[in-house]
């Protein structure tokens, strides 16, 4: 998988790049997680090979140390990480206690189904915080996704990359969905996480009286909620200011300072890929985000 010219596997100037480097995918990561969840065999996946019940968060982190090698890292970096996700996954199994059959995690539709979920909360979360992500760039977005599927063991062609066909695999994928008391555990623990202490530094950016696990669980999709109903409605339009309100704040926050909540591998990687751009004649004077490409943003760079 080649990335450009060897300095990071998605240029600045992707669509990947403009979704990824949005620090609404935060609230976007959790999303899908309580997504994810709904998936029974996946969910128990998760359950039985993972310490999620001790640190849900956890996971979250390891999650962004993978997205954030196989957006920004080098072709080689973004190699290694998808051999030892590959590796760790071909070596667990998942019983399942409603069959008494045992699975493998890395069936290729438990591994489909975590990417898109994954995925289209990124991209629908972005979008509706006010990113100004048309409907060609968000087509532009999943199409680059297919190829990051690849690292986890996807075959591309076999990957959604489009809007439209990801609301045609939702659609197929609904009836296999259920909460069972797994999925109802692990949106407890994301409704209320416990933040890592770096995270309660940014603890102002809390929006319009929503906390955080509740305004990631309000942006999931009507029939999901449906699913938990865990919290009572709250009208849509509250839930799009606080993600507005949530992304101007997150936004806002030194590179430095947000940076802290990230393992510090994630942290090397990023400074390794900064080098690496600079390097290649990028202006890298203002951070990572300060290379989107303003002409995509109404108004200029609002990223």
């Amino acid at each position: 998988m080649p990335g450009i010219e060897g300095v990071t596997v998605q240029p600045p100037e992707s669509a990947t790049w403009l979704v990824h480097i949005d620090r609404t995918m935060w609230v976007g990561g959790v999303r899908g997680l309580m997504l994810q969840a709904l998936h029974p065999l996946a969910m128990r996946g998760v359950w039985q090979n993972s310490t999620f019940q001790q640190d849900p968060f956890g996971r979250l982190r390891r999650t962004a140390d993978f997205v954030g090698r196989v957006t920004y890292g080098s072709p080689e970096e973004a190699e290694e990480i998808g051999r030892r996700v590959r590796a760790i996954h071909r070596s667990l199994r998942i019983h399942d206690p409603d069959t008494g059959r045992t699975h493998r995690v890395d069936d290729p539709e438990l591994l489909l189904w975590v990417h898109c979920a994954e995925v289209m909360s990124y991209l629908e979360v972005v979008r509706r915080a006010g990113a100004g992500i048309g409907d060609a760039l968000a087509d532009q977005y999943l199409r680059e996704q297919r190829r990051s599927a690849m690292y986890v063991g996807l075959h591309e062609e076999d990957v959604p990359g489009s809007l439209r066909e990801m609301d045609e695999y939702f659609e197929e994928m609904r009836p296999r969905l259920r909460v069972i008391p797994e999925s109802a555990a692990a949106v407890r623990f994301l409704l209320w996480p416990r933040l890592p202490g770096p995270l309660r530094l940014l603890t102002p950016a809390k929006p319009a009286y929503l906390p955080f696990g509740a305004l990631c669980y309000y942006t999931l999709p009507r029939w999901a909620r449906d699913l938990y109903g865990v919290l009572p409605e709250v009208p849509q339009a509250t839930v799009t200011a606080a993600l507005r309100a949530f992304r101007l704040a997150m936004n806002s926050v030194p590179d430095f300072v947000h940076q802290r909540v990230l393992d510090g591998r994630t942290r090397d990687m990023l400074r390794g890929s900064r080098e690496r751009l600079a390097a290649a004649g990028y202006d890298v004077g203002k951070g990572l985000r300060g290379l989107v490409d303003p002409r995509r943003q109404p108004g200029g760079l609002a990223v």
